[in-house]
């Protein structure tokens, strides 16, 4: 089944996207939730529309997204953590100590729009990626050390 994005979705699609996407997921999950809604005719040329006109808004937003990612540039953050005598942490970090670290520094980032590769859980230098825009996706290094 075809259906319009009213939202974006991890792992699915971003906003006004049409996806296909199995009948019962759609009919059961996604329209109910009001997350997405048929791609019948009458809906597509209303998303059309919708799109025309939104496409100065988008553009603003595309360049400031850009903006932030060249503002962040090569920045390596240092996470803090408490660490046992084997260089393991306790815990894991996580994106919201990425997100608090990078609002540290100036850049207020939600936490769900950064997703970190891996585990992290022993002292080191690992890599994480920020979901800015749907067309812009910036890699940030950041570093893990013993407090």
């Amino acid at each position: 089944m075809n259906i319009i994005l009213k939202e974006d979705i991890a792992g699915l699609g971003y906003k006004n996207d049409v996806v296909k996407v199995k009948d019962g997921y759609a009919r059961n999950y996604l329209i109910p939730q009001a997350f997405a809604v048929m791609a019948t005719d009458s809906a597509k040329k209303i998303l059309a529309e919708n799109i025309k006109q939104a496409a100065h808004k988008a553009e603003k937003i595309k360049t400031e997204a850009t903006k932030i990612a060249n503002g962040i540039g090569e920045m390596i953050l240092e996470i803090r953590a408490k660490v046992g005598e084997t260089g393991k942490i306790f815990g894991s970090v996580t994106t919201i100590q990425l997100s608090d670290a990078l609002k540290a520094q100036g850049f207020d980032i939600d936490r769900k729009k950064i997703s970190i590769t891996g585990d992290v859980k022993v002292v080191g230098e690992y890599k994480a990626v920020i979901d800015l825009h749907k067309e812009v996706k910036h890699t940030l290094s950041f570093k893990v050390v013993g407090e």
